[in-house]
């Protein structure tokens, strides 16, 4: 089956208050990782494209995990086991399982956004939390950290969905 993003990409507010314009930019970048997959079937989804075996999906299974330390566990300070087993390989969260399909990684990712998105919203900007490696960080820095991430995984995305089919842009 094709993959077809289940979520529309919005424009940010370019004259938004600092809270929308962080907020509306990850939301636009979460929404474009989303386009790079669509019109792909599951074989291109997973397939490894870098000699470390980065795919598609592995930068959404990532991402979710990504979203789910920075948001939920560590701003949120939810008591939640891991996204994935991480086993003792620390790229595994890059890698896609043979039993981890596109519906189930983009659902997750999907999920947590939103579990994201309440954590956010319910917390303020100058909200100080301690990392679990003991460094202080608050809230805003989380945001404008989860947007480079994700933009710079979308930059890996347009690449590898290049390599597949020549598509660009998106």
């Amino acid at each position: 089956m094709v993959f077809t993003s289940p979520v529309e990409r919005a424009m940010p507010n370019r004259l938004a208050d600092e809270r929308d314009a962080l907020t509306q930019q990850l939301d636009f970048h979460r929404a474009t990782l989303l386009r790079k997959l669509e019109g792909l079937d599951g074989e291109l989804l997973r397939r490894p494209m870098t000699a470390s075996g980065l795919s598609l999906l592995g930068l959404v299974k990532h991402l979710a995990v990504t979203e789910h330390g920075w948001f939920l566990k560590i701003y949120g300070g939810l008591p939640e086991p891991d996204l994935f087993s991480t086993d003792t390989d620390p790229d595994a969260e890059f890698r896609v399982g043979p039993d981890e399909t596109a519906d189930a990684l983009v659902g997750q990712y999907l999920r947590t956004c939103e579990r994201a998105r309440a954590v956010v919203a319910a917390g303020g900007l100058d909200d100080v939390v301690t990392t679990p490696w003991g460094a202080e960080v608050n809230l805003r820095a989380i945001l404008v950290h989860m947007v480079q991430e994700t933009a710079r995984h979308n930059g890996h995305a347009d690449i590898i969905r290049e390599a597949i089919d020549g598509t660009t842009g998106h």
